[in-house]
């Protein structure tokens, strides 16, 4: 666990050097957006159909982080529906997708 952490680290550290520059908003200038901030505005600007956070967020780290970001969101949704509908997270995954129950 610990070199996966430290390895994230790195991403991320490598990453804000090279983001692209997207126009954040005023307050946002002068601080910092982690990975798991940037997947979270991009999920829900993408549910909202939002381009223009859609490309704020995705300025906010690199692809790269944004892609481990927004599929560790969409692991802890999985396991939090499937929780609560007391289903299999393959399950709910499925159901999800539209897919044919397995």
């Amino acid at each position: 666990m610990i070199d996966i952490i430290g390895s994230l680290r790195k991403v991320v550290s490598a990453d804000r050097k090279g983001a692209r520059s997207a126009a954040p908003l005023r307050e946002d200038r002068s601080r910092q957006h982690n990975l798991f901030e940037a997947a979270a505005t991009y999920v829900s600007a993408s549910v909202e159909d939002d381009q223009a956070r859609i490309d704020e967020a995705s300025g906010w780290v690199s692809p790269e982080a944004l892609s481990f970001g927004v599929s560790e969101l969409a692991c802890r949704a999985v396991i939090a529906l499937a929780r609560e509908r007391d289903e299999s997270p393959q399950a709910v995954a499925r159901t999800l997708l539209g897919l044919p129950a397995d």
